[in-house]
């Protein structure tokens, strides 16, 4: 089964013309990107399984829920960490994990450098954070990864996507869902998504040259 979830809310259009526009400010750009993951991460969680539990008001005891499953949230490093934070906020009992891969620049292919994902112990539910998915290479490396430490569900959020990305994970990972705020036009010749934002990494982190 291939997801592909676009949050199509005026509340996303307005946040993603922030992000986009080249004269936005750091603080400004990291603010937008929260609040696009809180939305994301609201679709990326209506599936979640429940767990009945009883709870004693102050006038009563009545039915309530509690999340079932384990919740592993996997940033790519470096971007990905301006989303763990939003999600968080929603699933404050989730774990953190985290995957270190960066681009080639000369080939676009994503090198792996550094992996944290306690081999005994996997998540039921690992929402890969990345905000750009662009050819796909580091997102799907990143899957393979997660699915190799033994994951049962596989979810991948970023605030943009290109359709070659989202192509390319879901030929490697047709049960991996895919969130996304965007389907942008498509890649370029440097492997930069058109209109895109720039590089996030950059943006959140302040070290655009």
């Amino acid at each position: 089964m291939r997801l592909l979830v676009q949050v199509d809310h005026p509340l996303a259009k307005c946040q993603l013309t922030i992000v986009r526009d080249k004269r936005t400010e750091p603080h400004r750009f990291r603010a937008a990107i929260r609040r696009l993951t809180s939305l994301i991460a609201c679709e990326a969680t209506r599936s979640m399984e429940l767990r009945a539990i009883e709870v004693e008001t102050p006038l009563t005891r009545c039915a309530g829920h509690t999340l079932a499953q384990r919740i592993g949230l996997i940033p790519i490093l470096r971007a990905g960490l301006g989303m763990v934070e939003p999600v968080l906020e929603l699933v404050p009992e989730a774990e953190v994990w985290h995957l270190g891969l960066y681009r080639d620049e000369q080939t676009a292919e994503p090198i792996h450098y550094y992996s944290k994902l306690k081999p005994d112990s996997p998540v039921h539910v690992a929402m890969i954070l990345d905000p750009m998915l662009a050819t796909g290479g580091s997102a799907a490396l990143a899957c393979q990864r997660v699915k190799d430490w033994g994951a049962e569900k596989v979810m991948l959020l970023s605030v943009i996507a290109a359709p070659e990305g989202i192509a390319r994970v879901h030929s490697e990972f047709p049960e991996v869902d895919i969130y996304t705020c965007s389907v942008d036009a498509g890649l370029n010749a440097n492997k930069f998504i058109v209109p895109g934002l720039g590089d996030a990494g950059d943006r959140i982190f302040n070290t655009l040259s």
